[in-house]
């Protein structure tokens, strides 16, 4: 599990790429996590601008103008960016 320096150098590697940009689409791959993910998200959070990206403990969050979303790392301690047609 990543430490808060693993987390700051993630969200600092995120940023010039996600800040500015739009969500295109949300896939739900882990509907049993302990706190359930409003369904609602994937019709929501599609084609809202990230306006900046932050980190609170260890967690990161994107932030758009209806709320910010919430991203952990999990045990692989890693996030990735891919291009779009992938």
């Amino acid at each position: 599990m990543p430490e808060l320096p693993e987390v700051e150098t993630t969200r600092r590697g995120l940023a010039p790429h996600l800040e500015g940009r739009s969500v295109h689409g949300v896939i739900l791959r882990r509907p049993d996590l302990r706190w359930p993910i409003p369904p609602e998200i994937s019709e929501q959070l599609p084609g809202q601008a990230i306006e900046g990206v932050r980190r609170r403990a260890k967690y990161l969050l994107l932030d758009t103008a209806i709320g910010s979303a919430l991203l952990h790392l999990g045990m692989s301690g890693s996030l990735r960016v891919l291009p779009g047609d992938t």
